[in-house]
């Protein structure tokens, strides 16, 4: 009993086969290591592990703990792209790639462990060695969806670092706002519904000119004056009509197969060619030469400094001729017929260099690029219904888009890379597509019947159309070449019909 009060009040719980006395600190010097007195060796580890030491006479008891350990997990340290290399693994050691994974996992979490490090790379190694990596940002790829601001499509990069080939996924511009509804309207009486004929023009000093019957009207867009330019008699009627590139001089193609020259200004016919057999019914100038089409098949160019009709005479086409264009460089005379072919000749040339008979129908509507040299632009009638896209230096076809009706007019924007038609059967609409993808900007109606007569304002910004109904309309469809702003559905005239004669 003496004995275990002893023990008690010593603060020391011993086993009963210990003493005091045989557990005891030997004081050393400073330069020799501390050592527990030869008893310790003879106790078990059990035994070891119960004893409790205590550095003061004091009633409280201290409690030893294991060092903290964060949770890995949390840390999200793979941010900073801490792999190791992979250490060398010990011969006959047993090292396993897939228990140092779960091991990995264990101390670092689970979202630190099998997606984010290659394979062999945890063969070993101390998490908290040195590594070139260390510090070095790199992004998560469970954040950069499409929405992260640091999403590698917005940011134009790769995960590795480098150019991204894939296309930026920044919002696409707004489509371009065209009016639905002519902001003019002007009576047309007696305006042929002829497919073969070209009976409106508009100069670059901005004044329409129509033929209506057996006059031509010149229609001012400054002040909506009307003049009356010419009247053919009784005995023939206007087939075309075609101003100069200055807009001073207007020619006149007639159904007795004469060609006409007037003076715009002085209302004054300054030249009478003739030549063909038949109606004239298509008309192109270049700077200098004037070319005439005929339902005789035949193509004359004309040049006003000579006194002889025509200069040449170009014959290929096995129809009558409905569709010419000159190139804007001069160079090239692009011709469509009623044999549904599409002809291309050279200035200088007698024969067509390109023989273009891809299309099923007759090839009226004909237009150049403004915005790349050797680009031609081509429609077909109501069994071809296709525009067609041209490389008139190697004659290759470039694409070629099925409208669903017949293509009566093409005309080229100046202002931006966009092409209009105008069509026929079945659907009498006005479309506007976007080059090269030839997306459809806007599709445009009114007309009740087809659309055969399509020119553009000297501004690019309107264009007129002209159908059988008797009606010419004006509709602002395109962008000044200053300010490519959408277009105010705000007409430089009031709205309402007036006559144009």
């Amino acid at each position: 009993m003496d004995t275990a009060q002893r023990r008690k009040s010593g603060g020391i719980n011993l086993p009963a086969s210990m003493s005091e006395t045989s557990l005891r600190l030997e004081t050393l010097s400073s330069s020799s290591p501390m050592k527990l007195s030869s008893p310790l060796k003879s106790m078990s580890p059990r035994t070891i592990s119960n004893l409790s030491a205590s550095s003061s006479p004091s009633k409280s008891v201290s409690s030893c703990s294991d060092r903290f350990i964060p949770c890995r997990s949390s840390s999200r340290l793979h941010t900073f792209g801490l792999i190791e290399k992979a250490s060398p693994v010990k011969e006959g050691g047993g090292g396993s790639d897939a228990y140092s994974r779960l091991l990995k996992t264990e101390l670092f979490g689970t979202d630190f462990g099998f997606s984010d490090f290659p394979a062999g790379s945890f063969n070993g190694g101390s998490p908290m060695s040195p590594s070139k990596n260390m510090l070095r940002f790199k992004t998560e790829q469970h954040l950069s969806g499409p929405n992260s601001p640091f999403s590698p499509s917005i940011l134009g990069q790769d995960s590795g670092g480098g150019l991204s080939g894939e296309v930026s996924t920044t919002p696409p511009r707004p489509p371009r706002k065209v009016p639905k509804t002519p902001h003019k309207v002007l009576d047309a009486p007696a305006l042929q519904d002829d497919f073969y004929l070209n009976l409106v023009d508009w100069s670059s000093q901005n004044v329409l000119a129509v033929g209506l019957g057996t006059c031509v009207y010149l229609w001012s867009a400054s002040n909506s004056k009307v003049t009356k330019l010419c009247d053919l008699g009784p005995n023939d009627s206007v087939c075309s009509v075609q101003w100069t590139r200055e807009g001073s001089y207007i020619s006149v193609g007639t159904n007795l197969g004469q060609v006409q020259v007037w003076d715009g200004t002085q209302c004054k016919r300054v030249r009478t060619m003739s030549g063909h057999q038949t109606r004239t019914g298509v008309l192109a100038w270049s700077s200098r030469i004037l070319s005439s089409g005929s339902r005789d098949r035949n193509i004359l160019n004309h040049d006003l400094r000579v006194p002889s009709d025509y200069i040449s005479k170009l014959i290929g086409h096995k129809s009558e001729v409905c569709g010419l264009k000159w190139s804007h460089d001069d160079r090239e005379l692009a011709s469509g017929g009623n044999d549904n072919q599409l002809l291309v000749w050279n200035q200088h040339a007698q024969q067509p260099i390109l023989k273009l008979t891809e299309h099923t129908a007759a090839v009226k509507a004909i237009a150049w690029s403004p915005h790349q040299n050797g680009l031609l632009a081509s429609g077909g009638g109501t069994a071809d219904r296709c525009i067609r896209f041209w490389n008139t230096s190697s004659g290759n076809q470039l694409n070629s888009i099925d409208t669903g009706s017949q293509v009566c007019n093409l005309v080229w924007s100046k202002n931006v890379n966009e092409i209009v038609s105008t069509h026929g059967y079945s659907q009498n609409q006005i479309m506007v597509w976007k080059y090269p993808s030839m997306s459809k900007v806007a599709t445009l109606t009114g007309h009740s019947m087809r659309v055969l007569y399509l020119a553009m304002s000297p501004d690019g910004q309107t264009i007129v159309t002209g159908a059988g109904d008797e009606t010419l309309r004006f509709w602002n469809i395109f962008p000044s070449a200053k300010t490519p702003a959408p277009v105010k559905d705000i007409g430089l005239w009031s709205l309402g019909r007036t006559q144009i004669r």
